[in-house]
């Protein structure tokens, strides 16, 4: 995220994202899980995914549960 190159609407979207995952614990309507490991979910950033995808882990066995951001692809 510090790239500068990264333009502003992608950083709100990823900075939205990653609020929302934060209050929702990880759970944000509209994300998608993966069906072998469903603690792994992706999410469209921008309109309709217009900006491109996250993903993120939810670490429900960790002391105390917590969300990585693990990929970010942006088109």
């Amino acid at each position: 995220m510090m790239d500068p190159a990264l333009p502003p609407e992608a950083f709100g979207a990823l900075v939205a994202a990653m609020i929302s995952i934060s209050e929702t614990a990880g759970m944000i309507p509209g994300s998608t899980a993966s069906a072998r490991r469903p603690q792994q979910r992706r999410l469209a950033l921008g309109e309709e995914g217009a900006l491109g995808l996250a993903e993120y882990v939810i670490v429900l066995d960790a002391d105390p549960p917590h969300i990585l951001m693990t990929h970010v692809l942006l088109y």
